[in-house]
C-alpha cells in the first residue's frame, strides 16, 4: 500500500498525479528546480523538495538527487510521470534498490524496449507482426526504406530513402543526429510504408503477469513524426481491432510490462491502388504492417511515431 508518493516530474503531469493521489488518500511529494519553485504543482503537493539548479540536467535528470529527495521526504514510492527519467532503466533500478516502490514498468522491461533493434527481435519471437528490418545498409535491395535511431525516438534520426543513391548520405546523417540527441549513433532500417496509418493500442500490465488491452487510438494526423490529434476508437474493422489487441497484449507479455503503456502499429493499405484512406479516418481495408514497439511511458501512452503518409 502506497502511503506517500514522490513525483519525479513537473508541470501538468505532476498536477494530474497529485489530483489522482488526493482522491485516493495518498500524500504527494513534489520535486522542483529553482525556476519551478513557484509553479502550481509545487504548492498543490503535500510536501516539496528543492533540487538545486535550473537546467534539467542538474535537477530533474539527476537520479541521485531524486532518490535522496524521496528518502528525505519519507516517500515509499516514486512515479516518474513521462519524459525526463520515465524511460531510464537505471532510474527504475535505483528506486527499487533504495527499497522504494517503482510505479512503472520494471527496469528489465524498460531496458528491453530501449534498444529498438533488440526489441523488434524480441517481439517478433513473441509473434507480433513486424516490418522487415536491416542493420546493414549494404543489404538493402528494395526501396523506399526508413532509417531510424536504435535509441530514443520522437522522430530524431529518421530519414526516408527512396533510392540507393541517397542511402549512404541518409544513414550518415541519421547516425550524426542520433549520436547528438541520444548519445548513441546506432541506426537501423526498415521498410517504409507509403500512405500508412498509425494506430496504437493502450495496454496495462500488473505484477502477476496479466496484460490487458484497453482499446486503440488513431494517431495518423502528425507533423514531423509527432502526433497532433488522437481519435478513439479507431475506425477499423472489428477483426483488425481484435488482431491489434491480441498482438499488443503479446508484446506486453514478452517484455514483462507493468503499468500503462502503448504498443504502436502501422496499418498499410491492402485494397486497390486507388484506395488511399484519409489519415485519421477509415476509407478502405487495412492490414497490420508491423509494430513500432512498446515504448514505456508509465501512466500514459508513449513511444516513437511513424509517418502516416509520404514525406510531404
Amino acid at each position: 500500500m502506497i502511503r506517500r508518493l514522490l513525483i519525479a516530474n513537473r508541470g501538468e503531469i505532476a498536477r494530474r498525479i497529485i489530483a489522482t493521489c488526493r482522491t485516493m488518500g495518498i500524500e504527494t511529494v513534489a520535486v522542483h528546480s529553482d525556476a519551478d519553485a513557484d509553479a502550481p504543482y509545487v504548492t498543490e503537493a503535500d510536501t516539496a523538495v528543492r533540487l538545486p539548479g535550473n537546467a534539467p540536467a542538474e535537477t530533474y535528470l539527476r537520479i541521485d538527487l531524486i532518490v535522496a529527495a524521496a528518502r528525505r521526504a519519507g516517500a515509499d514510492a516514486v512515479h516518474p510521470g513521462y519524459g525526463f527519467l520515465a524511460e531510464n532503466a537505471e532510474f527504475a533500478a535505483a528506486v527499487v534498490d533504495a527499497d522504494l516502490i517503482w510505479v512503472g514498468p520494471p527496469a528489465k522491461a524498460i531496458a528491453a524496449m530501449g534498444d529498438k533493434v533488440e526489441a523488434k527481435k524480441l517481439l517478433a519471437e513473441a509473434g507480433v507482426p513486424m516490418l522487415p528490418t536491416w542493420t546493414d545498409p549494404d543489404r538493402i535491395t528494395e526501396f523506399p526504406v526508413l532509417v531510424k535511431a536504435a535509441a530514443g525516438g520522437g522522430g530524431r534520426g529518421m530519414r526516408i530513402v527512396r533510392d540507393a543513391a541517397g542511402l549512404a548520405e541518409a544513414v550518415a546523417g541519421a547516425r550524426r543526429e542520433a549520436a547528438a540527441a541520444f548519445g548513441d549513433g546506432t541506426v537501423f532500417l526498415e521498410r517504409y510504408v507509403e500512405r500508412s496509418r498509425h494506430v496504437e493500442v493502450q495496454i496495462f500490465g500488473d505484477t502477476h503477469g496479466t496484460v490487458l488491452s484497453l482499446g486503440e487510438r488513431e494517431c495518423s494526423i502528425q507533423r514531423r513524426h509527432q502526433k497532433i490529434i488522437e481519435e478513439a476508437p479507431a475506425v477499423i474493422p472489428e477483426a483488425l481491432r481484435a488482431a491489434l489487441a491480441e498482438a499488443a497484449v503479446a508484446a506486453g507479455r514478452a517484455v514483462g510490462y507493468v503499468g500503462a503503456g502503448t504498443v504502436e502499429f502501422l496499418l498499410a493499405p491492402a485494397g486497390s491502388a486507388g484506395a488511399q484512406p484519409e489519415p485519421g479516418y477509415g476509407g478502405g481495408e487495412h492490414r497490420p504492417a508491423g509494430s513500432a514497439g512498446a515504448q514505456p511511458e508509465p501512466g500514459y501512452g508513449g513511444g516513437e511515431h511513424r509517418p502516416a503518409g509520404s514525406a510531404g
